[in-house]
């Protein structure tokens, strides 16, 4: 039964994760610039390129976040959250026009998961 309750609160952990960079990419399309800078945060990197902005929004996590969890008959398991999601938003003529993920952001909350942070404050706002 416990390890059930675990399984289950992990996928919605997992889900919860997973949700807002999907949501984020078909949300944010049509944002205005200065509306994705005032929720995402000043980018780590910006270049302008044929006549658009690309804008890049760095988050590496290095160590920590790690979670064991110990069920009866010795079995232990531990999952670690080391990654990195690098948000590059495309913005021409003011407006977003594409928002993609890179980095190896896969971890055990899911992949692109670790740019959730980045994104979070911007989905409330989305038009």
């Amino acid at each position: 039964m416990i390890r059930y309750c675990v399984s289950a609160l992990l996928l919605c952990v997992l889900a919860a994760c997973n949700v807002i960079p999907e949501q984020a990419r078909q949300q944010l399309i049509g944002m205005k610039r200065t509306d994705l800078v005032s929720c995402a945060g000043v980018p780590d990197h910006e270049e302008r390129q044929d006549g658009q902005d690309v804008l890049v929004w760095l988050n590496e996590k290095t160590s920590g976040g790690s979670l064991s969890v110990s069920v009866p008959f010795d079995l232990s398991l531990t999952f670690n959250s080391q990654g990195a999601c690098h948000v590059i938003a495309t913005v021409r003529d003011g407006t977003v026009v594409k928002l993609t993920y890179s980095g190896p952001a896969r971890t055990w909350e899911g992949e692109n998961a670790l740019c959730a942070p980045v994104l979070r404050a911007c989905l409330p706002v989305a038009k």
